[in-house]
């Protein structure tokens, strides 16, 4: 018989979770809409101002919140597992960064003006970039290490890159543009953009879930892991271009958006029989409803401006995490 490899309720609470925030998404908002009016909307009727509210502006951002959060969890559970850093997140290995980047370059030389396809394309291409840049760097070693100075090297320069861009700023109008979309939104996305995302998000899933027996096996090490028949080069492979395809493709129409990735691996960790291949799932359904549920705080919380959700992914994160640190009394 196998041991369980996870809470008998694990993987049903985190549904429930998904499916609760993703109603609250369509039905919370600035313009209050009754539970009634929305299920006539999704049931293909209801009347048309609140059939524009939530067919045109509520669903496509519900559906990025949970597309986007899906990806940013699953990739820092794997890349804790890979790199066997309880500290390890979608940005360690620069892909984040240099997505972010591309991104700054459309909206600092005004191609995002040319074509609204233009900023999330070129986004992806950067992360594609960075990705090769740290092969590149990297060289055939297969240490985790490595891979943590390569990602921080490439990371620094697309930092440098981003400050560059805010430096030379041709006005403060341009500089604040670059700031707002640094900070992270769903606000004003279409289903252009989810189309974008999604398609991104799924190949990079793919890519690092089928990496599952091979992080469990590289808790024995490199070596461990080799006598058990992992091909590391294929793994490392499959590794980065899941990251920056993934996490590409989500940075590129919702801005950076940090923290989800690396807390929550260990929200669900306990729950789990701490192996690194079980906290892939896991992790991908609560990085969803985490930042579904981030993005109806942005849009309940009264302000005369929209908050941008990177700043409540933090705020909502960090207490969360560190009452959790203190329960667990341990970092893995």
């Amino acid at each position: 018989m196998t041991a369980r490899r996870h809470h008998p309720l694990l993987i049903p609470g985190l549904l429930l979770l998904v499916f609760g925030t993703a109603f609250g998404s369509v039905l919370l908002g600035a313009v209050a809409i009754s539970p009634a009016r929305v299920w006539a909307v999704l049931t293909g009727g209801g009347d048309a101002v609140a059939r524009t509210i939530i067919l045109d502006l509520r669903l496509p951002r519900m559906l990025l919140g949970l597309v986007v959060g899906a990806m940013l969890g699953l990739a820092g559970a794997a890349l804790q597992g890979y790199l066997r850093n309880p500290l390890a997140e979608p940005s360690v290995l620069g892909a984040s960064n240099a997505a972010a980047l591309g991104a700054v370059c459309a909206l600092y030389f005004g191609l995002a003006q040319l074509h609204p396809m233009i900023l999330p394309l070129l986004a992806i291409l950067t992360g594609l970039v960075a990705i090769l840049t740290l092969f590149a760097l990297s060289g055939t070693v297969e240490s985790p290490l490595t891979l943590i100075l390569a990602g921080i090297a490439v990371a620094t320069l697309a930092g440098a890159g981003i400050s560059l861009a805010l430096n030379l700023s041709p006005n403060p109008f341009a500089a604040m543009e670059i700031m707002s979309w640094l900070m992270g939104s769903l606000e004003n996305r279409s289903y252009a953009h989810v189309w974008i995302a999604l398609p991104c998000v799924v190949v990079g899933a793919a890519l690092l879930i089928a990496d599952g027996r091979t992080l469990d096996a590289l808790t024995l090490g490199e070596d461990g892991a080799q006598a058990l028949g992992v091909n590391l080069s294929v793994a490392r492979l499959r590794m980065m271009l899941g990251v920056a395809i993934g996490v590409g493709g989500a940075v590129a129409v919702s801005g950076a958006i940090g923290f989800v990735g690396l807390i929550v691996p260990h929200l669900v960790r306990p729950l789990t029989d701490r192996s690194p291949s079980s906290v892939l799932v896991p992790s991908m359904l609560g990085g969803a409803a985490l930042l579904t549920l981030a993005d109806i705080g942005v849009r309940l919380i009264p302000t005369n401006n929209e908050l941008k959700l990177g700043v409540v992914t933090a705020l909502l994160g960090v207490p969360v995490f560190l009452a959790h640190l203190i329960r667990e009394r341990r970092l893995w």
